[in-house]
């Protein structure tokens, strides 16, 4: 039975993709798919079969080594995290609650900075470059870009060999400008930010896997919130890595870092290893974990 990816998911049709192959196969599920709870997403390694590129069937979904929801996504190696500098502006706590669940679906996450050339200030330059270096000093790699030049644009190119790739952040943000950047054959639809709103307004309707730099990327539906449903409050530090490093050193087992003595957490914040902002944010998703369970 041939195996391959699917590429695309659009109106009830799995667009279906072989290694080395350029057939791309339009399949259905199959009929006891809905019954067994079975939801092929996009990156999703299937067997299937087919009389023709246009009539096929999904027979199995593989076992996914992670998924994402929204964006709804299978078996990704990497985020692309864009948030713009400004329109709309910069939020580390947006950032953060995007990082947590990247990291916690063992994804390497990259932070990239879009809009840099909108920002004139003195002060807000010394701001976006403060949490750059922040990120950076954690460990994350971090690429500060323009649509308006292309200097740091060659930075991405390397990043998609042999991964699956994928793009997310707020709306807005400028994603399928910037796909639309790195390579212009793409030609994305792309939406200016709405005045009244504040925000972007949705361009991507869909998720597709693209052969892209020796690998496959997404661009994908923007979105403003993420929910921590499937994070338990004792896992969370475990998804702040300079956290992560840290609780093993703390006196008590399950320490949730807030009010236990002899915290190696809060110690951290004090000497500067935990940024202050991180650790403002953590303590306000454990709130929020712990808010969401009470009521389910």
């Amino acid at each position: 039975m041939p195996e391959g990816r699917i590429v695309k998911a659009l109106a009830g049709f799995y667009y279906v993709k072989e290694n080395g192959k350029a057939e791309v196969f339009q399949c259905r599920g199959r009929g006891n798919f809905r019954k067994k709870k079975v939801n092929p997403l996009v990156g999703d390694w299937v067997e299937y079969e087919s009389s023709n590129i246009t009539d096929g069937y999904i027979l199995d979904v593989k076992e996914r080594k992670n998924e994402l929801v929204r964006p709804p996504i299978a078996n990704v190696d990497q985020a692309i995290l864009v948030f713009s500098a400004t329109e709309p502006d910069f939020s580390t706590l947006l950032l953060d609650r995007f990082l947590v669940h990247i990291e916690a679906n063992d994804i390497l996450p990259v932070i990239c900075i879009s809009k840099m050339d909108l920002i004139q200030k003195p002060e807000e330059i010394e701001e976006i470059n403060h949490y750059i270096e922040a990120y950076k000093t954690l460990g994350y790699e971090v690429i500060p870009t323009s649509t308006k030049t292309d200097d740091s644009l060659e930075m991405f190119y390397p990043l998609f060999k042999d991964k699956v790739t994928v793009f997310a952040g707020q709306s807005g943000v400028g994603k399928s400008s910037l796909l639309n950047a790195i390579n212009p054959e793409l030609m994305l639809e792309t939406n200016e930010i709405s005045s009244h709103l504040g925000r972007g307004k949705h361009t991507t309707r869909h998720v597709e896997l693209i052969l892209f730099g020796n690998g496959l990327v997404a661009d994908t539906p923007g979105f403003s919130s993420l929910d921590f449903l499937n994070i338990e409050a004792e896992d969370l530090s475990m998804y702040f890595p300079e956290m992560d490093e840290l609780r093993g050193d703390c006196k008590f087992r399950g320490c949730s870092h807030t009010s236990e003595p002899k915290c190696a957490v809060k110690k951290g914040v004090d000497d500067g290893v935990v940024p202050k902002f991180r650790y403002d944010h953590y303590v306000s998703f454990l709130q929020e974990i712990k808010d969401q369970k009470r009521r389910y």
